[in-house]
């Protein structure tokens, strides 16, 4: 079988993807010592001489606060890039898995957003995803497989993420005031890497190339079960962490986000319904509190007695 080309191999997604896909068969990793993924017209080549059997980017250009001064190259590795690797999966006739983000909706809705909801981004991050996502959706065309799989709030015990943030200012800080009014549910990239596999596994290699994702093709939300806001996110971080002897427990305040201003604005509400998606593919990710006690584990052993 031809292998699985992974764009993003030293990202957080993208290593735990690599650990994790052992019964898909062989991997090829590119990361950006291999990939300049601001070179629409090589990354392109590059799969289009690889010849495939599918393509996953887990690449993208994540500093939100960053892209607001860095348009140009944002744009190019979330938008121009996902449009070549589409471009080239639709010539070769393969799938294309792609990760997109809550950011490009304004965060205003109450409640879950559905993947037919508007989008209304608030900052070039989310502009430049959601142009990635319909560069993909014109690219691929009506007949293309692809999967573009929105998440939010990504963490884990390796990377750089909120969790890992909270555990070192813990450490250097009597003190922390979090953000209490942004809502959303913080997904692993072990989950996010777990259920791509999942996915795969159903709708890729168990098919012949035909029938590959089916009429499955489209974008999802694919987040953690539950919600909870930034503030209650550290709380339960810190919880988790002092059962585990974690000796440096600061006290958390929650704070509104006007207190804490930031480059780009963030959305207030950032839940995703996950029902499209375990409607098409069987299954769900678990909720926040049992992928965060699993990626305690990793850096506290002694958490293994705590109860998410």
């Amino acid at each position: 079988m031809k292998p699985i080309l992974l764009f993003g191999k030293t990202g957080q997604v993208g290593k735990q993807f690599l650990h994790l896909s052992g019964k898909l068969g062989d991997v090829h990793a590119v990361g950006r010592a291999d990939c300049d993924l601001t070179d629409a017209a090589f990354v392109r080549e590059l799969i289009l001489r690889a010849a495939p059997n599918c393509v996953v980017n887990a690449a993208a250009y994540t500093a939100v606060d960053r892209a607001e001064t860095e348009e140009a190259a944002c744009f190019a590795v979330n938008a121009a890039a996902p449009g070549a690797m589409a471009a080239a999966a639709a010539e070769l006739g393969i799938p294309l898995i792609h990760y997109s983000t809550d950011y490009v909706f304004d965060g205003e809705k109450k409640g879950p957003y559905t993947e037919d909801d508007p989008t209304g981004p608030l900052g070039v991050y989310g502009r430049s995803k959601l142009e990635g996502e319909q560069r993909i959706a014109e690219r691929m065309g009506a007949a293309g497989a692809y999967a573009i799989l929105r998440t939010s709030w990504v963490f884990g015990a390796e990377g750089h993420n909120f969790m890992r943030t909270m555990l070192r200012l813990g450490a250097e800080r009597p003190e922390l005031k979090i953000v209490a009014d942004q809502v959303g549910a913080p997904t692993s990239a072990r989950a996010i890497a777990e259920a791509t596999v999942q996915l795969l596994e159903r709708n890729l290699i168990q098919r012949p190339r035909a029938e590959q994702l089916g009429k499955s093709r489209g974008i999802y939300h694919m987040t953690a079960g539950g919600s909870t806001s930034w503030f209650g996110f550290a709380e339960r971080i810190f919880e988790m962490a002092s059962a585990a002897r974690f000796d440096k427990r600061p006290r958390v305040l929650p704070i509104a986000t006007s207190e804490y201003p930031t480059a780009a604005r963030r959305p207030r509400n950032s839940v995703l319904s996950n029902d499209k998606f375990a409607a098409a593919f069987g299954f769900r990710l678990r909720h926040w509190e049992e992928l965060l006690q699993e990626e305690m584990l990793h850096i506290f052993p002694a958490i293994a007695s705590i109860e998410a």
